[in-house]
């Protein structure tokens, strides 16, 4: 069977997305919002959905997310709203993450909220990169009277969101329509702009900027010591998913995306990258893909749902694996693969390996900038107070490119923390600034 792009989770219904909020039980004392890294006040707008009131469901949610039909559809609602809500102890949890997704898409294809554009009048804000961290910061900073500037180095912004979460996950058109809402706060953005090639740190200071965030995320794969991982036919899974976005956006022709039209792919890794990567490598035609992993499932990163949604597709996976060589046939074919299964060597066909084991943060931006300390990693030191301050004064991190999140939902929890050390430092200088003129 063959799978297309299209996304694979439906919406619910207007009567469906009713009849849903109304079995929520309004607890006093929520778990579902505990469990929300964000602190969602989730019962507060279900409520307000089971009125009919969608413009109140949406302000509330605006009040504490920027990506409301992101979150919909890509956090782990199985290990944090849902997972936490009391109906899940009878197996009938309230399906969150379907209702904020319906409450955002409906509020969206309707225009219903047109926020205030505050006076920009409290300080002025770089973010480099325009992923989930970044996109909050931009966010929050705007709403709070902030003048906020995005470089990004790719011709359109979003990130891990555009680029590395598949389409059948998370609509591209998804991810434009909530960055359109973030642009319309007054955040300005500049495209294919590399920090630390076409401009640097100090030379955003030198325009005015009051703080700096740096949100780049992590770019470069980790490796392994394995025989044979050099060879073109071994693809890194954060780069095969940007090629697969790229080519499905019209980018890029589907001869570079290389993986598929018949072959056998092994994925290295059984985190949600993985598993994305093993579903895409599926819908571009690959006839036979298989997931390794060295330890058992019950200690996989990858969410519960996602690993039963890709062995419905067919993706197979061996637990308790490693690789411990790769054998290529020629210059652009692989020929096998030597596995080690569970103590026990054993030799199968390959055609395309695909390495999702994770990755570190690249060295553009701290190699070009003075002050920047980072850990034997490459990951970027901050400070509790002012929250995510790095060591060069000014100069904040978060995400992934600090090693604190792990999904996009923390990536947010993350960037809400350090945007108030951000309001919090400027609020400061600022002051200062005034003492020091009087």
């Amino acid at each position: 069977m063959t799978y297309n792009f299209k996304e694979v989770n439906e919406s619910y219904t207007l009567p469906e997305a009713i009849r849903e909020a109304q079995r929520c039980l309004h607890c006093k004392v929520p778990a579902c919002k505990k469990g929300c890294p964000i602190s969602n006040d989730i019962p507060e707008w279900i409520a307000e959905l089971a009125k009919g009131n969608f413009g109140n469901a949406m302000g509330i949610i605006n009040s504490r997310s920027n990506l409301p039909s992101v979150c919909g559809r890509v956090c782990g609602h199985e290990l944090q709203c849902e997972g936490n809500c009391v109906l899940g102890k009878k197996g009938q949890h309230i399906n969150i993450g379907k209702l904020e997704r319906f409450v955002a898409d409906f509020d969206s294809d309707a225009g219903l909220t047109h926020e205030a554009i505050p006076e920009k009048n409290r300080g002025k804000i770089a973010v480099i990169g325009s992923g989930p961290s970044g996109l909050t910061i931009a966010g929050d900073l705007s709403r709070q009277g902030f003048a906020v500037e995005i470089f990004e180095m790719e011709s359109e912004p979003g990130g891990v969101l555009m680029y590395g979460i598949p389409e059948y996950r998370l609509p591209k058109e998804v991810v434009r329509r909530e960055i359109k809402k973030i642009e319309n706060l007054g955040v300005i953005f500049h495209l294919n702009t590399t920090i630390g090639e076409s401009c640097t740190i100090d030379s955003l200071f030198d325009k005015g900027f009051d703080a700096i965030f740096i949100g780049t995320g992590t770019g470069v794969p980790n490796r392994l010591d394995i025989p044979g991982l050099s060879h073109p036919a071994v693809r890194q899974a954060i780069r095969f998913l940007r090629r697969v976005s790229l080519y499905e956006s019209g980018f890029m022709s589907r001869d570079e995306v290389i993986v598929g039209n018949g072959d056998r792919v092994y994925v290295v890794g059984c985190g949600n990258t993985g598993i994305d990567a093993a579903r895409t490598a599926l819908r571009m035609g690959s006839k036979e893909v298989t997931v390794i992993y060295h330890k058992d499932i019950d200690q996989m990163s990858a969410l519960r749902a996602e690993y039963e949604d890709a062995v419905k597709e067919g993706v197979k996976f061996l637990w308790n694996t490693s690789i411990t060589s790769i054998e290529a046939l020629d210059d652009e074919r692989l020929k096998e693969l030597t596995l080690n299964i569970d103590g026990v060597e054993k030799t199968v066909p390959v055609d395309h390996v695909v390495m999702a084991i994770g990755s570190a943060p690249a060295s553009r931006i701290v190699s070009s900038t003075d002050g920047i300390e980072v850990d034997d990693r490459g990951y970027v030191l901050t400070r509790e107070n002012p929250y995510g301050m790095s060591s060069r004064k000014g100069v904040f991190a978060g995400g992934d490119v600090t090693n604190r999140p792990a999904t996009v939902v923390h990536a947010m929890r993350d960037a809400k923390l350090v945007a108030e050390g951000i309001a919090r430092y400027v609020d400061a200088i600022k002051l200062m600034e005034s003492i020091n003129c009087m």
